[in-house]
């Protein structure tokens, strides 16, 4: 039976155009699409069980994959298989749950699996762009309850023209390369980074962005109606009670907000909320707790919203004491492990960050091998959230989908800095110790720190913010608030992460869980977010005011050199013979690329001896050497032979070369000794390559006054037609010599 395939197209313009399908493959599954633009295609399903969990949140998963055989490849590894998500696949999957979580509804716990699955690639196609589109399109024709179409979008600005979803030739030559995710109301999620732009900048790319998002949720609401939209299925909601609620909020209040205005730490304001806590349950009796304990909990916490959000709003006050743009006291330190290349320590509060810098080869750079993307990053961030950094004791299993994301952020805020012409590989690592408030941000300040004292030479220092936003509707009261809380960040209807330089903003990631909220209150944020920002980086730059001149002592030093393709080959040595035997002799490491633009070869020497590294700079300039036509050379003589010496050149070690005996004087010279003995320096001219023996010639004799009434002997005849060819051991024609036996 041939499906019924129902499908829509949205035009991007420029001849480009997305299309999105159903009712042809994965049927079974609750809904399904295929996204198109150009040859790239995403299968988008969705699932979620009809049984309810017994949970406070939404088990929802989000997983995105990208096939090798969509580009027409082999997985890399031993077994040839898809493994564990890279972190391209991991940063897509954050980009899609980051935007659809909050439109489920708060009582809705059952299990929810959303995959997207790259099945053809396109490389004038970015398929992250089309993650979000693809999973609420699927969404659209299931009977989920979810509030509203959404979709994701990329925007580019090249040559000052705003794109939506560029190609990644297009996002190389960009300023902006941003991911907004938002309704046809309401923008929901921003993510990106941009080369030093303006607050009023970003504002018009979010903008730009939004009304192409419009267009492609009213696509999926054409899909839907012509698919036939599924009723919403039913599912049991959570119990309420309004009396409970009432009662709980009078009892708790008064107290919570006397105890937010009071200002305190975090563990003294976590205790004293407990006690509140435990002392409303106390008034109820067992019977009453096993009824509706969870209610009086979940109440609880509605009225310590309420309250906190209300003392901030009324009176320009916060947990801690600080009024709303304030930000808490910060120290820093630099050079604190003595060992590693580079170090800062980043203390903002009760949040800190400790992070190291190793300096490499490009062998040390990060290489992204992916289906739709492969390149290599030769400077990378790593970042580690252990437990004991909020207090808690949890199991470690390998890096969290977090972990991946706060990385990635602080690599972008930074990665615009380090400059272009940086010979190495530069590898970033952050361990957070302590987290009260946007850990990520102390990793943009304490990576920046550690790279300037590595002797890195950022163009420009950078810092970072996380800020808030609490809004209330009825009265149209707002307060940004600086430097946010980890309590502030549940509580707030906005969290957005800023990065930037005293000139513009490098990097953003934004969560906005209010509905329209207007881009005035927007820009002002970010331009609070500036204030703070620029105050930041003035504690970094007291620390450590430019980037260290020099690498630290014990760090390795980098030296490039280009040589010819056709000295590759000497170099390296047979089975790599030399290049090892260099290695170990000079202590360093010694890397090979070949530029493709030059098809030059570039030498890269590691090391932290300099003597090391002098020594292999002699060693490439003597197989580069060429000694130039009647030039003179000064030689050593390194070894004596019957018929001549064995020279070297004093400004090319390593490079022979045979003075004949015929050459050494003008005199006729029976034993070498008589004229040169081992170790004598000298000059000799150089006379190219004999013809007949096809090796270099050198004179020690041409420098030298040629003897008063001094003769040539006459040349020796090489003339076959008067006889044949004599040879030197007595002239006889070679025709008349007797074969020789095998």
């Amino acid at each position: 039976m041939i499906p019924k395939v129902f499908k829509e197209v949205i035009d991007l313009g420029d001849g480009r155009e997305i299309s999105i399908e159903t009712g042809k493959l994965a049927k079974q599954a609750h809904g399904s699409v295929v996204v198109q633009s150009g040859k790239c295609m995403l299968l988008c399903t969705v699932v979620s069980n009809y049984e309810q969990k017994d949970l406070d949140f939404l088990p929802l998963t989000v997983d995105y994959r990208e096939k090798f055989a969509a580009a027409g490849r082999y997985p890399g590894g031993f077994f040839k298989r898809e493994a564990r998500p890279s972190d391209g696949e991991v940063l897509t999957m954050r980009l899609v749950d980051r935007v659809l979580r909050p439109l489920f509804p708060k009582d809705y716990h059952s299990e929810t699996q959303v995959m997207i699955q790259l099945m053809s690639h396109d490389e004038d196609v970015m398929p992250d762009a089309m993650a979000g589109l693809a999973a609420s399109a699927a969404i659209q024709l299931s009977d989920f309850p979810f509030e509203c179409a959404i979709s994701e979008a990329r925007v580019g600005r090249v040559n000052g023209e705003f794109i939506i979803n560029p190609t990644r030739a297009q996002l190389a030559e960009s300023d902006i390369d941003m991911m907004i995710g938002a309704s046809a109301d309401s923008v929901m999620m921003v993510e990106g980074e941009m080369d030093e732009i303006s607050e009023e900048e970003m504002a018009d790319a979010i903008k730009f962005a939004h009304e192409a998002i419009k267009v492609q949720c009213a696509a999926q609401l054409r899909l839907a109606e012509a698919f036939g939209k599924k009723e919403v299925r039913e599912y049991p909601e959570e119990r309420e009670d309004e009396d409970l609620a009432k009662k709980v909020h009078d009892m708790a209040y008064d107290k919570v907000y006397a105890i937010a205005k009071a200002g305190s730490a975090k563990h003294e304001r976590s205790a004293a909320f407990s006690e509140i806590k435990e002392e409303i349950k106390a008034t109820f009796s067992e019977e009453e707790l096993e009824d509706f304990g969870g209610l009086v909990s979940k109440y609880y916490r509605k009225a310590e919203k309420a309250a906190i959000r209300d003392l901030t709003l009324s009176e320009g006050l916060r947990l801690d004491g600080r009024k709303t743009d304030e930000i808490r006291p910060i120290w820093c330190e630099i050079d604190y492990l003595p060992s590693t290349h580079g170090s800062a320590i980043f203390t903002r509060g009760e949040t800190q960050a400790l992070a190291t810098v190793t300096l490499g080869t490009s062998r040390d750079a990060n290489k992204i091998d992916m289906p739709s993307h492969e390149s290599e990053e030769n400077f990378y961030l790593h970042y580690n959230f252990p437990p004991f950094c909020t207090g808690e004791a949890r199991p470690i299993r390998g890096t969290s989908r977090r972990e991946v994301g706060h990385g990635n952020l602080a690599q972008r805020a930074l990665k615009g800095m380090v400059p272009d012409d940086c010979p190495y590989t530069v590898r970033v690592v952050s361990e957070v110790l302590e987290s009260n408030g946007s850990s990520s941000m102390a990793t943009v300040c304490s990576g920046t720190m550690a790279m300037m004292d590595a002797g890195v030479q950022l163009k420009k220092p950078v810092s970072g913010i996380a800020m808030g936003l609490i809004s209330d509707a009825n009265s149209g009261k707002y307060a940004v608030l600086s430097d946010i809380l980890g309590d502030e960040d549940h509580l707030g209807d906005m969290d957005f992460k800023v990065t930037g330089t005293a000139d513009g903003i490098t990097a953003c990631q934004m969560d906005i869980k209010v509905k329209g909220l207007s881009y005035e209150i927007l820009v002002k944020a970010l331009k609070q977010a500036r204030d703070g920002r620029l105050h930041i980086l003035t504690k970094l730059t007291d620390t450590i005011a430019t980037p260290n001149e020099d690498v630290k002592a014990h760090a390795p030093k980098m030296v490039t050199r280009t040589i010819p393709n056709e000295f590759i080959g000497a170099l390296i040595g047979p089975g790599g013979k030399v290049i090892q035997e260099l290695q170990k002799e000079t202590g360093t490491t010694i890397v090979i690329n070949e530029d493709p633009v030059t098809e030059e070869g570039i030498v890269e020497i590691l090391g932290t001896d300099q003597n090391g590294i002098d020594a292999v700079l002699a060693k490439i300039d003597s197989l580069m050497f060429k000694p130039q036509m009647n030039e003179a050379y000064k030689v050593k003589v390194i070894k004596m032979l019957d018929f001549g010496a064995v020279v070297e050149y004093l400004e090319a070690p390593g490079n022979e070369t045979l003075l004949h005996v015929s050459e050494l004087a003008w005199e006729r010279t029976e034993n070498v000794s008589d004229v040169v003995n081992m170790g004598d320096e000298f000059e000799v001219k150089y006379l190219g390559t004999d013809p007949r023996t096809r090796k270099e010639k050198v004179s020690r004799k041409a420098l030298l006054p040629k003897p008063e009434g001094f003769k040539e002997r006459p040349p020796r005849s090489n003339d076959r037609n008067r006889g044949g060819r004599d040879d030197r051991r007595g002239g006889r024609d070679n025709r008349d010599r007797k074969p020789r036996r095998d």
